[in-house]
């Protein structure tokens, strides 16, 4: 595997004889993703686009979650450090782009927490099956800083406007059940043993199908992300951003260290 060699944060499984390969979040603290898995991340849809043995492509979690999002220690350098924020800053940009134009389908198989980097390619697979008790949460908000990432690009238009603000500015979780309901993921398995056969179903079902065909029907949906949500998300990710360098992500870190509900009313008492 020295094409992808250099992906040494990620661990990479195939491609087996039908061409599926399997991009596997396998990390300490339910997968969580550090600041160079980030950037792995980021690129490595690229490669398996230019891979000419890669027919379709199955992202899954190791253990007992599939993402824990960022680490805290990313966030809190994100939080300080200008530098560190701009270039994660564009590679949150290109994590979205990339797997938007990879011309493989992918599939996702979602189980436990799902948050973060991982949820972000999770649900803009070509396909997304989760169990019924997976945790999906969008938390940005919970941390102090605007949800950008993919929740801009995608939600409103695969849940609903209304949907997608309930769960991205109160940041509660839903189950995968929930999830399926209105339409966030594709489908939902009731046991976490059918999870994997279903979603490898899937991806080997792809990667026999019409290679072209396929690829130009994604290509061809995919437009609704590009031309629809293409200046929000650019706007949602520059306000995300923005926001790491303001007070609240402070309060929210805390928070989630502490392991209370955040205050931010502490924040702004001294702008009333």
């Amino acid at each position: 595997m020295s094409r992808y060699a250099r992906f040494e944060n990620l661990r990479i499984d195939g491609p087996d004889e039908d061409g599926v390969l399997e991009l596997v979040l396998d990390a300490p603290n339910l997968n969580a993703v550090s600041e160079a898995a980030h950037a792995d991340l980021a690129d490595v849809w690229r490669e398996f686009d230019r891979d000419p043995w890669v027919k379709a492509v199955l992202l899954r979690g190791e253990g007992k979650g599939f993402s824990a999002g960022g680490s805290f220690d990313l966030v809190e350098k994100l939080a300080t450090d200008f530098e560190a924020r701009s270039r994660t800053m564009r590679e949150a940009r290109d994590l979205v782009y990339n797997v938007i134009d990879c011309s493989k389908p992918i599939v996702s198989a979602i189980h436990g927490p799902a948050v973060g980097a991982g949820l972000v390619a999770g649900v803009l697979a070509d396909v997304s099956v989760v169990t019924a008790n997976a945790k999906i949460i969008d938390g940005h908000t919970r941390l102090g800083v605007a949800a950008g990432d993919h929740a801009a690009v995608c939600w409103p238009l695969l849940c609903g406007m209304a949907k997608a603000k309930y769960y991205l500015m109160t940041c509660r979780p839903l189950n995968g059940a929930e999830a399926e309901r209105i339409g966030l993921v594709s489908l939902c398995v009731d046991e976490e043993a059918e999870l994997l056969p279903t979603a490898r179903e899937i991806a080997h079902e792809l990667a026999n199908g019409a290679p072209t065909a396929i690829r130009w029907t994604k290509q061809s949906l995919n437009l609704w992300y590009r031309q629809l949500a293409g200046a929000i998300f650019d706007s949602s990710l520059a306000l995300e951003f923005y926001g790491f360098g303001g007070p609240e992500v402070h309060e929210g870190l805390a928070s989630h260290r502490e392991r209370r509900q955040p205050d931010f009313s502490r924040v702004h008492e001294k702008d009333s």
